[in-house]
């Protein structure tokens, strides 16, 4: 039988597109259309399912295949991509990692010791979880451009659930590291994708509008308890008397400093045309942008340098970092309990009450499966940033965070993931390879054991700044423009995620604004569009076309049945659902066209189910539901002629169909109806 049936042209009585309580409607007009055959709808295999049954015939297990694919050369280059590019790797690499590395390396350690604050913990643990991480992601990870290390999101979420105790800190590293392996195993990557990109945009805006209210008290010198963001403003108000006006001032000016500082990299002397400047020009540009890059650590630097002359002199006004151990943490397993420890009232220590695992991991709550959630989400907005069209192997970027955050527990160290602001640093330093990782993480290594008796007299002012001027650019403000042009719809869940982060716990916050978006989509989906026609055979037959636009699931069959039924029961004309789209459906969905189906037999009204797809088709057979089916524009014109034998006859499977040797047939090759107007 050829592929391309014969053109059948029919009248066109007329056209309605409807709403989903619209009423049928009747026209005069008339206009022509053509039932086109343009692709095969058949019971047929497709390849891919041909393969996999000739594998189940073969005798062979799924984890015996696993198996053998895991010892193959190209799964070893994907779950361990350092294969790849290492043999290839030359001088040139090498020194564009090294600056890259020097670089990004005197970024990570002033922020490693200000996120530290984020999270209620000593400055040293903030560079305890700076390096692990790099080292891993040199072997395990896949975008050369992400840098590992600790970021707003994941500090401030670890302080949300392990709320500033070391302990629960370093185990919660470690058990959201495991489970983001388990997630690769399974390939629950796809899970990142029911976070949309607006409940993603209101979520960043609002943890960094709380990430520089935590560090607002540390500009100011004033004390604050409070558990959210209001409560935090409100608490800060109080103690407003008390305020450091030489903190402040040095808060302030260095957040003023450091914008500046980053505006001007976008600076450059000379002609467009990098091949035209002198090499004063091209010298000076060059250390412009290095400055511009590198300018967390010459704040730091400078800063650091002014509060030893004036602390040796006894005349120094700012609160400082204050001592931090020296030397590389011991490795050891993450801590599995927490001894209780008595309390100072002296000193204001409050006691610490003891905890087992369990009570630990109770404590975490939902933690352990959002933290790993938003991480992946912040880690793969990082590897887009910079894949240049090249596609993203979201499984093996959850090994890598993965194994990088179990690493980095074994030293004390807290959650690490891609950060974008640090990786846009490594991008812009040259970066060629992932080895510029190593680089990153041998000089924090070098930091903590030469330069931590420096480090205890950086101003806390000076690094709240840093934290400040680097997550203010996090409030994703621009969206909202092209949202609001685009579809006003989507503002709902992301102005809700916004709020509700700020107002309730982040955990609530974004569980609330993610389901609130699920909500959107399953309305989408139980209103369907359905486009009514009012067609005339050559013949002079009239009948009605009724044509969903998407698949058959439990929120939308009901709509669609009393559409159905709306439409047939202002006529007596043959009912034709043109099922095209229709590509999906459920078990509630069958028991409703059952019953719909029964309802037209019931009152001797035709209803033919127009080129159903098989996959659906079985669904509706698992309920022995009676369908006339059709899959061509011939097998329709004759059933729908009133002359036929039998008004109940049906076609109980393609199979019995298939079977047949008729020209009338109800079931054939595929067509599909369209519309072309003469």
């Amino acid at each position: 039988m050829s592929t391309l049936e014969n053109e059948v042209t029919f009248r066109k009585q007329a056209e309605v597109s409807q709403s989903l309580e619209a009423q049928f409607q009747d026209s005069n007009a008339s206009t022509d259309f053509i039932l086109i055959t343009d692709h095969r709808t058949s019971k047929s295999k497709s390849l891919e399912q041909l393969e996999a049954t000739k594998e189940s015939e073969d005798g062979s297990s799924c984890c015996s295949r696993y198996a053998r694919n895991i010892f193959r050369m190209k799964t070893l280059k994907r779950r361990l991509p350092f294969l790849t590019w290492l043999p290839h790797y030359n001088s040139r690499d090498c020194i564009g990692d090294l600056i890259a590395g020097f670089t990004v390396g005197l970024t990570v350690i002033p922020q490693g010791l200000a996120y530290s604050g984020v999270v209620g913990l000593p400055p040293e643990y903030g560079l305890y979880g700076s390096f692990m991480g790099c080292f891993v992601y040199v072997l395990l990870g896949t975008c050369k451009d992400s840098t590992i290390g600790s970021t707003a999101v994941a500090s401030l979420m670890t302080f949300q659930f392990a709320q500033g105790s070391w302990q629960r800190s370093v185990l919660l590293t470690f058990l959201t590291g495991i489970i983001e392996i388990f997630m690769a195993i399974f390939k629950l990557g796809c899970l990142v994708e029911f976070v949309s990109g607006p409940v993603s945009a209101g979520f960043t805006s609002a943890v960094a509008l709380i990430v520089s209210t935590s560090q607002m008290r540390s500009m100011l010198g004033v004390k604050s308890d409070g558990g959210s963001f209001l409560a935090t403003w409100i608490s800060m108000f109080r103690d407003i008397e008390n305020v450091r006006v030489a903190d402040t001032v040095l808060g302030f000016g260095c957040v003023v400093l450091l914008l500046a500082m980053k505006s001007m990299g976008k600076l450059a002397i000379g002609p467009k045309d990098e091949s035209q400047r002198s090499s004063f020009q091209r010298v000076f540009n060059h250390v412009i942008k290095f400055f511009s890059t590198s300018r967390n650590a010459s704040v730091v630097i400078v800063f650091t340098l002014i509060t030893m002359h004036l602390e040796a002199q006894g005349t120094n006004p700012f609160r400082l970092t204050g001592k931090i151990p020296k030397g590389m943490p011991t490795p050891s397993l993450p801590p599995f309990f927490i001894e209780a420890q008595p309390g100072n009232e002296t000193a204001g220590i409050p006691p610490v009450p003891g905890q087992n695992f369990l009570e630990m991991v109770q404590s975490m709550g939902y933690g352990l499966l959002i933290v790993p959630l938003m991480a992946l989400l912040e880690t793969m907005s990082v590897c887009k940033a910079f894949a240049k069209g090249k596609q993203i192997d979201i499984t093996q970027e959850m090994i890598a965070c993965g194994v990088g955050n179990i690493a980095t527990s074994m030293f004390s160290g807290y959650r690490c993931n891609g950060g974008l602001a640090r990786s846009a640093v490594n991008n812009a330093s040259g970066c060629r390879t992932n080895m510029s990782n190593l680089y990153i993480g041998v000089i924090v290594v070098l930091a903590l054991n030469f330069l931590t008796d420096y480090f205890a007299f950086i101003p806390k002012a000076v690094l709240a700044a840093i934290i400040i001027s680097a997550v203010i650019f996090q409030v994703q403000y621009q969206v909202v423009t092209p949202m609001w042009r685009s579809k006003r719809s989507d503002l709902v869940p992301g102005i809700l995620a916004f709020i509700t982060c700020l107002v309730l716990p982040l955990e609530i916050g974004i569980m609330v604004a993610i389901g609130v978006n699920l909500l959107f989509i399953l309305y989408y989906a139980a209103r369907p569009k359905v486009t009514l026609e009012q067609l005339e055979t050559q013949q002079g037959i009239r009948f009605v076309k009724i044509t969903p636009d998407r698949c058959l699931i439990f929120p939308s069959v009901e709509f669609v049945r009393n559409m159905v039924l709306k439409s047939g029961s202002k006529t007596t004309q043959p009912v034709v659902i043109d099922c095209t789209y229709i590509y999906a459906a459920d078990f509630t969905a069958a028991k409703v066209i059952a019953s719909m189906v029964e309802d037209f037999r019931r009152r001797h009204q035709k209803i033919i189910f127009f080129n159903l797809k098989p996959s659906v088709v079985s669904v509706f057979e698992g309920l022995n539901t009676k369908l006339v089916l059709c899959y061509n524009t011939h097998a329709l014109d004759q059933e729908l002629r009133p002359d036929e034998p039998d008004l109940s006859r049906s076609v109980d499977s393609l199979d019995h169909a298939e079977s047949g040797n008729g020209t009338s047939e109800c079931v054939s090759m595929a067509s599909t109806l369209s519309l072309a107007r003469s």
